[in-house]
């Protein structure tokens, strides 16, 4: 069988076109240089790199090259910088520069802020071409692994089990010793040194933790020291980065990110404060989920007058009666009298004292007809006081965000479809499920900041280049593209005739030929 004839390797070839020939005009690449030359990189505050015996590059050059690479999925710097040499794309952009990979890396890491300012000048785009409804928001967080293994991350009761361990060992190292001779004795000493320094490292790390006392559970990661061992989902758990996101409903785009080490317990107030600035309004819907409920942050909410959405979780397995029919939830408040009236009919008043708990004042509720109540073992396990009720000052905003939860269940379901957008394109098609940068917050919010600002571009790029297709699919657009040619056919053809008319030759009907 004949096949297809390669060229030979060594035949000499003359291109005849430049290098901006050989980039369509409908390619990525044009979109993200045009993107960046209309950004002041001045006022966004990027950080110049020192001059080495030669000027330094343009903070613009890097900024392309990094949004290239994160949108081709390319994150690490030895990457880009081979692709510097062999990618036309990456040559086009650059204008030929190859800059090395300690030169990329370090614009990525010193750059958090600036990086974070180039997100914030997508948003504005998506706002000046109304592609940001601010009618109705989704938040929600992801867990990304850090540079950081589990081995390599330590808490109060690790490191007691690593201490207890090692003084085992020395002990059954110790009787060794006394036992042996010669060569054996040298090789039992040497790994009684060896064992002395891991203790000696483990109470190091002993000491650290002991004196971080500003955490309930402190730990400490040794590769990426800010890094933290959380729960992923169910049990399963990694030492990670949160990084908790805003998106808008009407086209999916990011509105603002911030990476943290902490859960979402305490992170929905500060991100609605960030979406009212962004947004420049507070008439919007907030949904979140039920790893938002919290009572302060419902409060902030209620303080911002922002309508939110947050999922109610479930009572736990503490708080629950051994009844259901008896839970705290089946009691009728009165704020008017500030009692509360159990299922049975009976008053519970509180004495009028706040008690302070970790992070909220509450009151407490309770009657002395739970003594003779004939359902005491359906309502409450307790022996001495019976039934006890804790209102928290928090608890208002609760109710007030059950009663908005049930008035609008329709409008709830869509949080999913809205926040887990970004994520799925980013984690599962992308493979972005992890922090490339070590050591640092603000490193790892650079790193996710170009994620995001990826992420924005191509969906503006799809969206504009979406809605160029159906205008041109609009038969009026046709029409009009149409009247600059006709016009122009029409001045054609009145020549033609009058060059037949001058030969003094028939004249068809060209006009009625052409135009039908």
């Amino acid at each position: 069988m004949e096949y297809r004839k390669k060229q030979s390797r060594t035949q000499l070839t003359l291109y005849t076109t430049c290098l901006d020939d050989m980039i369509c005009e409908d390619n990525s690449v044009r979109a993200i240089d045009q993107f960046v030359d209309s950004l002041n990189l001045q006022d966004l505050s990027f950080t110049d790199l020192p001059e080495q015996g030669h000027p330094p590059y343009d903070p613009a050059d890097l900024l392309k090259l990094y949004i290239y690479g994160y949108m081709n999925k390319m994150r690490s710097s030895r990457r880009l910088e081979l692709e510097c040499t062999r990618n036309i794309e990456v040559m086009w952009l650059l204008g030929n520069l190859k800059p090395d990979h300690n030169t990329i890396n370090r614009f990525r890491k010193d750059n958090p802020k600036a990086i974070k300012r180039v997100f914030r000048a997508t948003v504005s785009i998506a706002q000046n071409h109304d592609l940001i409804g601010a009618t109705l928001i989704a938040g929600d967080s992801t867990k990304l692994r850090a540079q950081n293994s589990k081995k390599n991350n330590y808490n109060p009761k690790k490191v007691q089990r690593h201490l207890e361990y090692i003084d085992k060992k020395l002990e059954e190292h110790n009787q060794e010793l006394a036992k042996s001779d010669g060569d054996q004795k040298q090789e039992v000493e040497k790994q009684i040194e060896h064992r002395k320094q891991q203790r000696t490292k483990y109470e190091h790390l002993q000491k650290q933790l002991a004196k971080d006392t500003t955490t309930k559970n402190p730990q400490i990661s040794t590769s990426d020291p800010e890094s933290r061992h959380q729960i992923v989902r169910g049990t399963i758990t990694e030492v990670c980065y949160t990084a908790q996101t805003t998106v808008d409903s009407d086209h999916k785009l990011l509105i603002d990110y911030k990476i943290t080490n902490q859960n979402d317990k305490k992170a929905m107030g500060n991100m609605l404060q960030r979406a009212k600035a962004i947004l420049q309004t507070n008439t919007f819907t907030a949904l979140y989920d039920k790893g938002y409920h919290t009572g302060s942050e419902l409060a902030v909410a209620n303080r911002l007058n922002i309508k939110t959405l947050v999922a109610i979780p479930g009572i736990g397995r503490k708080s629950q009666a051994p009844d259901p029919a008896y839970n705290a939830e089946n009691f009728d408040y009165d704020p008017t009298t500030d009692t509360y009236t159990c299922p049975q009919g009976n008053i519970l008043t509180s004495n009028g004292s706040w008690y302070r708990a970790r992070n909220y004042r509450f009151k407490q509720y309770k009657t002395k007809a739970c003594k003779e109540c004939p359902v005491r073992a359906s309502c409450t396990t307790a022996t001495q006081n019976g039934k006890i009720i804790q209102r928290s000052e928090f608890t208002p905003y609760i109710e007030q965000n059950k009663a908005h939860v049930t008035e609008n269940q329709e409008l709830y379901k869509k949080r999913q479809a809205i926040v887990e957008h970004p994520f799925g394109t980013m984690k599962r098609q992308w493979g972005f499920d992890h922090i490339m940068t070590k050591k640092t917050i603000a490193r790892a919010s650079a790193d996710f900041g170009l994620v995001a600002i990826v992420y924005n571009l191509k969906r503006l790029i799809n969206i504009i280049n979406s809605d160029k297709t159906t205008i041109k699919n609009d038969p009026d657009y046709q029409k009009c593209l149409l009247k600059p040619i006709f016009a122009h056919l029409t001045v054609i053809l009145t020549k033609i005739e009058q060059l037949f008319l001058k030969s003094l030759k028939p004249v068809p009907n060209l006009r009625s030929l052409i135009f039908a």
